[in-house]
């Protein structure tokens, strides 16, 4: 029995977190026993606790805390020692770096980590962004190899000397394609939310943190709202941005145009209840929202960014806006909601692209093939 470490920092309902638990779910039981290390107070936490064994760490925060840091090494090292894993395969960048330090420190001897995005981009100050750079080649040192979920973060790790030849795979982010390109709706959720039965509704999932950049959501929905009345902007997450989002749709007056419903569960009911997913994100890997939201046939307006670029079609699927832009996203917002049959050509477009590659389950075959080739 080959055992599996995964060491993620907190288990919110995001991209990373889910394909984690889906392929600690999907290995083969017969070969792999898992058990995850974390931080606590994510969405997911009680979820976990009914399949995994599980170590929850106050330690181990998304916040630069050199001596939480220091604590949190300490104490993966002690957890990696008493259960010696065959393999520790870390998520998330903070884990990445703090599991991947502590893992090479216990004596494990296979060490992954995937990049579903890096912690560092051109929207850091420079200094940050270069400790980064040289923290992430750190910690490459001693990685048996990196999983990349995009083609553009395997260039962008050539690019800073991180990636090296022969110690990385390209492995995409997977969801569960079926599920959502079968869903049949399950309830009203235009309905559940107070608005019309015509109302159009654009949509987004992200974390209240400043990578998602949902202050230029924001703002789209005040220059939509301001040429269209029968429109909702819809939000689901939640995180440390709240109170500074709340103020701005104050500030706007959107209360009753920008609705934030926190963490769903019944996300694949709301995405087929809407009509347009929209993505402001400033860095990424490759996000499993759009991946979702293609399978549910909505078309997609994000940010050129990372692997949204490899997923999302200009004029096909959807539209690629310059980061920021936030106007000219407007722009494409409108011409889609004032355009109903090129909306769902495109939303068909995007159904149509997402294929095998993203099934969760071909994503755990190769984990497992990618596992037992270093064993």
């Amino acid at each position: 029995m080959i055992k599996v470490c995964y060491i993620i920092t907190k288990l919110d309902l995001g991209g990373a977190q889910k394909v984690a638990l889906a392929i600690g779910n999907g290995l083969n039981k017969n070969l792999f026993n898992v058990f995850f290390i974390t931080g606590i107070g994510g969405i997911l936490d009680k979820d976990i606790d009914k399949t995994f064994k599980i170590y929850k760490l106050r330690q181990l925060v998304r916040e630069i805390s050199p001596i939480e840091d220091l604590k949190a090494i300490i104490t993966i090292y002690k957890i990696l020692k008493i259960e010696r894993p065959d393999i520790v395969h870390t998520h998330t960048p903070k884990a990445g770096i703090l599991g991947r330090i502590a893992a090479k420190l216990a004596g494990v001897q296979t060490i992954f980590h995937t990049v579903h995005g890096y912690g560092f981009s051109d929207k850091h100050k420079w200094y940050l962004k270069y400790l980064f750079i040289y923290i992430e080649r750190f910690c490459t040192l001693f990685s048996t190899k990196l999983i990349f979920v995009s083609k553009e973060n395997i260039r962008k790790g050539f690019k800073y000397k991180i990636s090296k030849k022969n110690n990385f795979t390209l492995i995409r982010a997977g969801i569960d394609t079926n599920f959502y390109k079968n869903f049949a709706l399950k309830s009203d959720f235009k309905k559940s939310i107070g608005i019309n039965h015509n109302a159009k509704i654009v949509v987004t999932v992200a974390s209240f943190k400043p990578p998602k950049n949902l202050k230029d959501f924001i703002n789209v929905a005040h220059l939509v709202t301001k040429n269209i009345k029968d429109v909702v902007f819809v939000i689901l997450g939640d995180g440390e941005q709240r109170k500074e989002l709340e103020s701005l749709i104050e500030k706007f007056n959107l209360t009753n145009k920008v609705i934030l419903l926190g963490w769903r569960t019944d996300i694949a009911n709301i995405l087929k209840s809407s009509d347009i997913f929209v993505l402001t994100s400033l860095w990424e890997g490759l996000p499993c929202s759009i991946l979702e939201a293609m399978c549910c046939a909505k078309p997609v307006i994000a940010n050129a960014i990372d692997g949204i670029k490899e997923i999302v079609v200009d004029n096909k699927t959807g539209f690629l806006i310059e980061p920021n832009d936030y106007e000219q996203m407007t722009k494409k917002i409108e011409y889609l909601l004032l355009n109903d049959n090129i909306s769902k050509e495109m939303g068909k477009n995007g159904f149509n692209l997402v294929g095998e590659e993203f099934n969760i389950n071909y994503v755990i075959k190769q984990h497992e093939k990618l596992y037992l080739n270093f064993m």
